[in-house]
Formats: C-alpha cells, sequence, structure tokens
C-alpha cells in the first residue's frame, strides 16, 4: 500500500489497514491527534474502523500542550 501522509510518500505498507493501524507504525498516541483523510476529518472514535486504501491523502496534526 502507498500512502500520502502530510506531503510525503510511503511505499510499501502492507501491515497498514486502519488509521489506528497506522498511527501505532508510526508511534503516535491516540489521545492527542487530529487525522484528516482524503479532505475529510476522521472522528477519533472511527480510528479502528476507518479502512485505509492505497494512494489515500492523509494529514497528521499531533498537539503538544506547553506554557
Amino acid at each position: 500500500m502507498e500512502l500520502t501522509i502530510n506531503g510525503e510518500l510511503y511505499e510499501n505498507l502492507a501491515e497498514i489497514l486502519t488509521v489506528s493501524d497506522l498511527l501505532a507504525y508510526l508511534k503516535l498516541p491516540k489521545g492527542k491527534i487530529a487525522v484528516e483523510r482524503n479532505l475529510e476529518i476522521v472522528s477519533k472514535s472511527a480510528f479502528d474502523t476507518t479502512q485505509l486504501e492505497t494512494n489515500d491523502k492523509l494529514e497528521i496534526i499531533h498537539f503538544i500542550g506547553g506554557g
């Protein structure tokens, strides 16, 4: 599978099936993440069930707190 993530092409992602799988692969925590797939926001409750397909374009934003 090939995905474009934040403008970068990722190839040979055979084990990536869902948004949750992708976040685990990228070692990103689900809690403070926003994901857009093909210009549509994916709700956190749908991370486990949203199937990714080759050539999907994703934007992933990781929120970081600070002061």
